[in-house]
């Protein structure tokens, strides 16, 4: 079978860095641990940079060898280790789907909780089917119709995560600001209520958190745009993700992600408790009905 270059997906990058950290906090060179291995030095050094496999049996020699005894991170490494090279449902879209929103796609699916705040949308993970592709074809400026379809599809297909996720389903935390839920489609005017419907269905779910951001909310950090924090299982590190119209990073460094969090915390204060948010989107559910 001939050798196939190792793609490097988000979990393999992921991977990489976490063996390098260990390997570093046990001042142990590459040239050692290769040693260590039976390997070449560049075969490590390829494993590191998300350039190569590593079988979960290795990872967890490599663990070994940094001195990391840790159970639970062991099987975290070894986990993905196996996963790595995995694809994603997503990779049937072919080129509609964007590398960053691949690394996305992948963040969500090994999430174990979601904060997000958004200013003018709906939640990705909120939306119909609808309401989906009227707010892609309004975004996209150098998508086809059908590449608009194909991403609202998407957009529909990732909220399986919210109930029926093998492990159990994402815990999603949305504060929506009062100014998206007044949003309108002259061509489609029942739309929004069918949406607001829809929220109120969702906020009934024991994993699904959604609050309001009143128009007279007090000043809060959203104010300077979107928030979203992702939380995964240890041995993880939280991440803070960041999108514009060009796509999306993460970040993980603790310092930077710990203003976010503490962001979201002044938004969730600032935002309507739980049971007056869905009031206000009953109430303005109501209002499209007459």
């Amino acid at each position: 079978m001939p050798n196939v270059r190792a793609v490097p997906t988000l979990r393999r990058r992921r991977l990489g860095e976490a063996l390098r950290r260990y390997r570093n906090e046990a001042s142990l060179s590459l040239e050692r641990v290769a040693g260590m291995m039976g390997w070449d030095e560049s075969k490590l050094s390829r494993i590191e940079n998300a350039k190569a496999r590593v079988k979960p049996q290795e990872a967890a020699t490599l663990l070994k060898h940094y001195g990391v005894t840790d159970p639970e991170v062991v099987a975290a490494l070894e986990a993905l280790a196996r996963d790595a090279g995995k694809q994603g449902w997503w990779q049937a879209y072919g080129d509609v789907v964007g590398l960053s929103y691949k690394d996305y796609l992948t963040l969500e699916t090994d999430a174990q909780s979601t904060h997000i705040y958004t200013p003018s949308l709906i939640p990705g993970l909120l939306q119909t089917g609808a309401y989906a592709r009227e707010i892609v074809a309004g975004i996209s400026t150098t998508r086809t119709p059908e590449e608009v379809n194909a991403l609202a599809e998407i957009r529909k297909t990732r909220q399986a995560i919210l109930t029926t996720r093998p492990g159990g389903p994402l815990k999603f935390w949305a504060v929506i600001h009062e100014a998206a839920l007044h949003q309108r489609f002259a061509s489609q005017p029942t739309l929004m209520r069918d949406q607001l419907r829809h929220l109120l269905d969702m906020s009934q779910l024991p994993n699904v958190t959604i609050q309001v951001m009143p128009l007279s909310a007090t000043p809060h950090p959203g104010l300077l745009g979107p928030i979203e924090v992702v939380r995964f299982p240890s041995p993880w590190p939280t991440v803070a993700y960041l999108e514009n119209l060009r796509g999306g990073h993460f970040m993980e460094g603790s310092e930077d992600v710990a203003v976010f969090e503490a962001a979201f915390e002044r938004v969730v204060a600032a935002a309507l408790p739980v049971d007056d948010s869905r009031e206000a989107i009953r109430q303005l559910m109501e209002r499209d009905s007459t």
